[in-house]
């Protein structure tokens, strides 16, 4: 239990700035939406573009923070010289890239459909190179366990780019017009777009600074047979990273390409990507879990007990994500109002968004049976095959029925791999996961929420006070059966009181 509820503050705190920061960072799809009405299509090519980079820091991390935790918690290894050998790779990778995209800047502008624009492409060309370096130095942090500083520097950065937004998006807009000298000098009122993307460059370049004292202190010199060793273990983690990325954002890379009309591609795209946030809590809670988990799971592989850690860490994953599911669906009355009115005819696909994403922490949660027996291949197999379907399910039905099938295809994809990576990993590396117990609350869930969704109340402080009292009725059930309250500390010295 000591493991679990290390697991459980370190979650916590990643949370803080997972959680928390995602959630400031989505106070600007509001903004986004409200600036970029739908049918401009403004919204669709920064979510366009974004997918792109989100793919380019898989391929130039090359899967070394995984890596980094393997070989540092080796005992045969220096951890320091393992640090410095990512370091020089990931660095030495990242600067290649930009300066081999700044030199055909032009060219890859006009493939990717933004000739008119390639300093949007150069900008983040920089940012994602400056990402992918200082992953690495994340992944230093977490294995030095320091979530404090962790989370400290992603709020930062978070807030920083809010606030960037706010004076290029707000604030310049009202000086143009109320006080034009003052802003004319640097502001284009015609260059909304492109003030998300200074905005995120400043952002990135401001943060490298904080990381010079985990830059420091021990000497940059690769070791050959190190590097070739960490290498051969990534490679494989980056060919399911890139496919796990293009899983999550091959929808919106390919999306305006599968329209005749490209701009009605790209309006059909702001829609979903602006939609799909409603479904944030979900990316949330999975993004922290999982940055708390990947040291933990190679850290208690040393242990004895660690196969019952696993499962009940994959219970209690699933259990706190129906009940975010529950919690979002119930109280999306309320949520949908963070996105402009004229996007509301996507929330649709919220619910299929968030089961995806259900089925993509699962999986999470399956995959470290082929990381601790250093059988990443099946990671490369499994991503493959999702892929694949994802990619194929868009092709043909996103013409037919627009994005509801971009979220289908999500759940397909995640949904073959989970099972494969389940079935397979019982051979490799039995489990025993408690599945009559998360058969349970999946049925009880799936009870709430077709209650919440189809018990008609039409006035909505009742329908939102019905819908709350169906979120207790989960919570109760979880805190008689796998959670009671004399476990809890603070409850427990409450009710001695």
């Amino acid at each position: 239990m000591a493991g679990l509820k290390s697991l459980a503050k370190d979650t916590a705190i990643y949370g803080l700035s997972s959680i928390v920061g995602r959630f400031l960072n989505y106070l600007l799809v509001p903004l986004y939406t409200a600036v970029l009405p739908a049918a401009s299509g403004g919204y669709g090519v920064v979510s366009n573009v974004y997918a792109y980079t989100a793919l380019i820091l898989v391929l130039l991390t090359f899967g070394m923070e995984t890596g980094f935790f393997r070989f540092a918690n080796k005992q045969d290894e220096q951890p320091e010289k393992v640090y410095a050998n990512s370091l020089l790779f990931v660095g030495g990778l990242s600067l290649c890239f930009v300066s081999l995209c700044m030199l055909f800047l032009h060219p890859i502008s006009s493939f990717l459909e933004y000739p008119d624009h390639p300093d949007y492409v150069g900008m983040m060309i920089v940012v994602v190179a400056l990402d992918s370096f200082q992953c690495i130095p994340f992944a230093y942090l977490r294995y030095k366990k320091r979530p404090i500083k962790f989370a400290a520097i992603k709020l930062f950065n978070i807030i920083g780019n809010i606030g960037l937004n706010l004076f290029f998006l707000l604030l310049c807009p009202y000086l143009a017009q109320h006080a034009p000298s003052t802003v004319s000098w640097f502001y284009n009122p015609d260059y909304l777009v492109g003030y998300i993307f200074v905005s995120n460059l400043i952002m990135s370049a401001v943060q490298m600074f904080f990381f010079i004292p985990e830059l420091r202190g021990f000497s940059y010199r690769m070791d050959r047979v190190l590097m070739k060793r960490m290498i051969s273990y990534s490679f494989p983690i980056l060919i399911f990273g890139v496919v796990g990325i293009l899983n999550q954002t091959i929808d919106k890379m390919i999306y305006p390409f599968l329209f005749d009309d490209r701009q009605e591609g790209l309006v059909q795209l702001g829609i979903y990507s602006a939609t799909s946030k409603v479904a944030m809590v979900m990316a949330m809670f999975t993004q922290a879990f999982r940055y708390a988990y990947e040291p933990f799971v190679f850290g208690k592989n040393k242990d004895a007990d660690n196969r019952k850690v696993y499962a009940s860490a994959m219970k209690y994953f699933f259990i706190f994500s129906l009940l975010a599911f529950l919690a979002v669906m119930c109280y999306m009355d309320v949520l949908k109002y963070m996105v402009a009115r004229d996007y509301w005819e996507g929330l649709s696909v919220v619910a299929i968004v968030m089961l995806a994403e259900i089925l993509k922490g699962i999986y999470f949660n399956l995959s470290f049976w082929y990381k601790l027996t250093d059988e990443t291949r099946w990671g490369a197999y499994f991503s493959l095959i999702g892929c694949a379907i994802l990619l194929l399910m868009n092709i043909w039905l996103v013409p037919l029925y627009g994005y509801v099938a971009s979220a289908w295809a999500s759940v397909a994809g995640y949904g073959v791999i989970t099972l494969l990576s389940y079935v397979i990993g019982q051979k490799k590396y039995p489990v025993h996961y408690p599945l009559h117990s998360m058969f349970l609350y999946l049925l009880l869930a799936g009870v709430l929420f077709f209650l919440s969704q189809y018990v008609i109340i039409e006035n909505l402080f009742f329908r939102l006070a019905f819908r709350t009292a169906l979120l207790i009725v989960f919570v109760v059930y979880v805190l008689k059966k796998d959670l009671p309250v004399r476990n809890i500390p603070v409850l427990n010295r409450l009710i001695k009181k």
